[in-house]
This record gives C-alpha cells, structure tokens and sequence, in this order.
C-alpha cells in the first residue's frame, strides 16, 4: 500500500510546491479559509523570495539583508533624509521608507497583496520594526484602508495583517482604523494630478475612535507612488487633532 500510494503523493506535493501561488490564489477566491492555507502550507513548505531556501516565504539571512541595506530617503525629493525628516520638504512629517519597489521589497509586498502569502505579513512587519526608530510613550498604527473590492478578491486584507503583526512587536503600540474610505477608488494606473484629485475625497476621519493627541500616530501604507493618499490621511489626522505623526511605507515606488 504505501509503494502504491508513496509516488503520487509526491508526485501532488512537486505539483502543489511548483504552481503554489496559483492554486492558493484560486482556492482563497472560493474558500476564504486560513485552515486550507495551513495544509497547503504543510504539503508545500515556502521557499525564499531572496534566495530559496525552504522553510519559509523569507529567510533571515535574506530579512537581515534588507535591514543592512536600508538607506532612508525622502519619497518626494528623493534626497538623504536618515532621521525620517527631509530637511528640503518641511511641510511633511519624518517619512520612513524600507527600500525601493523594484527590489526584493517589492516582490514580497506582491506576493503577500496577489499570492495571499499571509506568512510573509510578520518578516515585513520585523523588517518594518528595524527602521521606524523605538517610540517609548504610547504609539498607534493607522493602516491605509484597502478597497474593500480587492480584500474581497484577495481574502485578505494585506496593510491590516502587516500592522497587528507590527503592533505585537514594540510594547505600548496598538492598531486603530482611524482613517476610512468614503469612496473605492481605483488608482492603479491614475497620474499623479488624477490620484490627488481622489485622494482628497477618498477618506475621513472614524468618528468612533476619539484622537489621543499625547499619543504617536504611525500612519502606514505598502506603496508610496505618488503620496496622494497618504498625504491626505495625515492632512485628516493633523486636523483631527493628532500632534505627533509620522508616516511609514515598505516601498518607494519608481512612479513620478
């Protein structure tokens, strides 16, 4: 029995391990299930987006990589900026960028957003702890609200897992949805003047969460291309009273 049944269940774990992506992508857009997730997981373990190693979707020699490499630049004049505050763009709070969405950086975020690779949610929040300085009084992260149209397609919703994983890594820090959409716009392929005409009315403020302005407010995205989006959400924080805010994202897009 075992000879029997042993070759085509390799045989199903090499098909799993080569076109894993795909049939995770399909099979979450009609099980929206994390158990499924869990055994695919185990019949075809992750291999490294850096270097391929099996065992997970990033090593940590592939993770401690990226942390060595970060060079904190402003995403607007694109100068030298290691304290986060650009002094050329003062209107803007200290901005902190992993690195550039051509790189590796960018493979994970895709692979995490289109693959619904959940596991790669806590090395980006790891990476993401390494470059936003400790923070000692008390710090909330704001995701960017995704568009509830590709949360559903996707089953997962990619800014909310990467923050609750950053959220558990530094005490004293908490996840709030302070920020929310008041229109799904879609700008994926928008110019810039087009996605700041969005943006500007694409968010509000939560009126059930009440701002703590003694707190620190780390409003996060994935992508920075333009900025529209997060400049609008930090214009609606500011306003709504926060004092201290700075913004984080994983990648800096080569968008202009």
């Amino acid at each position: 029995f075992v000879r029997a049944i042993f070759p085509p269940l390799i045989l199903l774990c090499f098909i799993i391990h080569r076109f894993y992506s795909k049939i995770k992508k399909i099979m979450l857009n009609i099980v929206k299930n994390t158990t499924f997730v869990g055994l695919l997981d185990l019949l075809a373990p992750h291999s490294c987006r850096g270097c391929g190693l099996i065992g997970s979707p990033l090593c940590n020699r592939c993770k401690n990589y990226i942390i060595s490499r970060h060079q904190n630049i402003c995403p607007v004049c694109k100068t030298s900026c290691p304290t986060g505050k650009c002094q050329n763009c003062r209107v803007l709070p200290p901005i902190y960028v992993v690195g550039n969405r051509s790189d590796l950086i960018g493979t994970l975020i895709h692979d995490l957003k289109f693959s619904s690779v959940r596991a790669l949610a806590h090395p980006l929040a790891e990476i993401l702890n390494h470059v936003i300085p400790p923070i000692n009084d008390k710090s909330i992260i704001v995701p960017l609200p995704t568009i509830r149209k590709h949360i559903r397609e996707r089953g997962l919703d990619h800014t909310q897992l990467i923050a609750k994983k950053f959220a558990s890594l530094r005490p004293n820090c908490t996840v709030e949805n302070l920020i929310i959409r008041t229109k799904d716009t879609i700008q994926v392929g928008s110019s810039r003047e087009i996605r700041l005409t969005q943006a500007n009315t694409a968010y509000s403020i939560n009126p059930k969460i009440k701002i703590d302005p003694s707190a620190t407010y780390i409003l996060f995205d994935d992508v920075w291309t333009t900025g529209a989006s997060l400049q609008s959400a930090y214009s609606l924080l500011k306003k709504a009273g926060a004092k201290n805010i700075i913004i984080a994202v994983l990648a800096l897009s080569n968008v202009n």
